[in-house]
């Protein structure tokens, strides 16, 4: 997971600083769409399609252990 997000907040802070420098409405709009896409498809990704049906839980997946419903 902390790789997902190093690549995610290198680009959100990347599109940030060529905002400040020169504002750009595509920059904004794509930006906004990357934080869109990020966080929903995690969440759809981690939610039911991997971490749902994943055989590691009994184990003590750290994962299973941070998105379980409490």
């Amino acid at each position: 997971m902390i790789p997902d997000m190093l690549v995610f907040i290198f680009l959100v802070i990347s599109g940030i600083i060529l905002l400040m420098y020169n504002f750009s409405c595509i920059i904004l709009l794509l930006m906004v769409g990357l934080i869109i896409l990020s966080l929903a498809g995690n969440a759809l990704i981690r939610g039911f399609l991997t971490c749902g049906k994943c055989k590691q839980r009994e184990s003590g997946c750290p994962a299973e252990e941070l998105f379980r419903e409490k």
